[in-house]
């Protein structure tokens, strides 16, 4: 069988600097307009909100109203400091659910999830509602600007992580129909025999315990889960790479054998040498987003000659 690329410290220090390079310019042309569009969405979800709740001073009264719609729930979310998630919102209120329904039939929960925000209410933004009074114009109009802000800084944040990785699982899945192999219909695959057949791949799927982004059955017969890895700093590249893909490649190589399995990472962003290295060093093959053709030879060189 043949082995996966393996990098020396010379050539991964060589492609991590290309891969920096690359993510600095992607950053730099990345559209303003993105942000503005969403600041000027959520400046509109802020003034409703504060309409709807006569400047956060009736916020007993459209309660309702304002956790069972959407975009008055994110701004409602945002006026806390910092801002709080749905997920933990509904957490630390202990309410069972934030459906109209529900909400309807407890109202305890209605009261347990505003008291929630008020305790984190900013009081820069919002001094006005700490010290009960009306706010000035000024006030107002920074506290929209402000909030609208966050959120849009948020929304457009994670929007280019998710849409990085998906565009970098949509490159290396073109690459793999490109080596001609065929793309089949995602599926578990906790036994060999129920991953793809040779010369096909999946998006993504439970490989054993752990999920992967894509999953090749290579032509001798060997499974490669690859994982679609982008990091935005060297200490993220840590949580990214050897806390994620590395422990993963461990797990895979403990559940179908050493010979068996090729686990892989394609990275794109910013890494640590070190973290590359230890990752090489547990058994994760390293694959660059900027420069697919080590993959699609090595992935050629498993087809059996005629």
């Amino acid at each position: 069988m043949t082995a996966p690329p393996v990098w020396t410290s010379e050539e991964l220090e060589r492609e991590r600097l290309r891969a920096i390079e690359v993510f600095r310019r992607e950053r730099m042309e990345e559209p303003l307009e993105d942000y503005l569009e969403s600041f000027d969405r959520y400046q509109g979800f802020v003034e409703e909100l504060l309409e709807t709740t006569i400047d956060l001073s009736e916020w007993d009264m459209a309660a309702l109203e304002v956790l069972t719609e959407p975009n008055l729930l994110e701004a409602f979310r945002y006026i806390a400091a910092p801002p709080i998630s749905e997920d933990d919102l509904q957490v630390l209120a202990e309410a069972t659910s934030l459906s109209k329904a529900r909400l309807m039939a407890r109202p305890g929960d209605v009261q347990k999830l505003l008291g929630v925000v008020r305790s984190v209410l900013d009081r820069r933004r919002f001094a006005w509602v700490v010290e009960r009074r009306e706010p000035t114009e000024s006030e107002k109009g920074a506290a929209i600007m402000a909030s609208a802000a966050l959120m849009a800084a948020s929304r457009v944040q994670t929007n280019r992580r998710t849409l990085n990785k998906k565009r970098q699982e949509a490159l290396v899945m073109d690459s793999l129909a490109g080596l001609g192999l065929k793309k089949v219909k995602a599926r578990p695959v906790k036994t060999f025999a129920q991953a793809p057949a040779l010369g096909e791949f999946c998006s993504e799927c439970a490989v054993g315990g752990r999920k992967a982004d894509i999953v090749v059955r290579l032509w001798d017969d060997r499974i490669m889960p690859i994982e679609c890895k982008v990091s935005n700093s060297a200490l993220n590249s840590m949580k990214r790479l050897n806390n994620d893909a590395a422990v993963k490649a461990v797990v895979w190589k403990n559940e179908f054998g050493l010979r068996q399995i090729v686990p892989t990472a394609v990275l794109g962003g910013v890494y640590n040498l070190a973290n590359l290295l230890d990752a090489q060093d547990k058994g994760l093959s390293l694959i660059w987003a900027h420069d697919l053709s080590p993959l699609g030879r090595w992935i050629s060189s498993t087809r059996p000659s005629v």
